[in-house]
């Protein structure tokens, strides 16, 4: 069966995303300058950088590395309503998934079929239920929870999460959407798998115990 695991930055006090961040105004609480800095370890990678064509550069080693198997292990997505709206603003035409991605919502929609393979399906039904639908699309490949924070709970509290894998930015927030937060006790159990320091983040992966 395919694993589930969660692939996220983090800033050291916690936080997924800063407070205020909004397409709108990246100026807001000068929340465009804070998700630059927690997304700085992935921006700078060579795959990253040619998989969204943004163009040549970027380091390669073993950050770019486990950027490149993060991608190619995934054959689903599964995100929030937020998260989605916010991409759907930004993303280019070609969205960067190139798998199914699954949204979880409360509003009916037809699927958005975009160009390099990505398909939005837009589920009412809950985090449960768009799981089983990820899991049966991506087939021998794994199901990445992609957030945001909310979605992320729901499927720790539902206990399905097999990884975490953590980009721990030398960033503060002091304010925004925490990852770790209402979560139902007892908790899962996860073990350190593995630390790797790359230049923009200490990148840490957990595996349920």
């Amino acid at each position: 069966m395919s694993k589930v695991f969660v692939n996220i930055g983090l800033s050291l006090d916690g936080y997924m995303a800063p407070e205020g961040m909004t397409m709108d105004d990246p100026e807001y609480k000068n929340w465009g300058a804070k998700w630059g800095a927690l997304m700085a370890w992935i921006i700078n990678q060579q795959y990253f950088r040619e998989t969204l064509n943004f163009g040549p550069g970027g380091e390669t080693g073993p950050v770019n590395d486990m950027v490149r198997h993060t991608f190619e292990r995934t054959g689903a997505n599964i995100m929030g309503k937020r998260m989605f709206d916010q991409g759907e603003v930004s993303w280019p035409e070609e969205a960067p998934f190139h798998t199914p991605v699954y949204v979880l919502t409360h509003e009916k929609r037809d699927p958005w079929v975009r160009p390099g393979g990505t398909t939005f399906y837009f589920m009412i039904d809950g985090p449960e239920h768009a799981l089983a639908l990820a899991r049966e699309a991506a087939g021998s490949r794994d199901v990445r929870i992609s957030g945001g924070a909310d979605v992320i709970q729901q499927y720790l509290n539902l206990g399905v999460v097999d990884e975490l894998e953590i980009a721990l930015a030398p960033v503060f927030f002091g304010a925004g959407r925490r990852l770790f937060e209402n979560l139902s006790e007892p908790g899962p159990q996860f073990r350190i798998d593995n630390v790797l320091d790359g230049s923009y983040a200490t990148h840490l992966r957990y595996v349920l115990q």
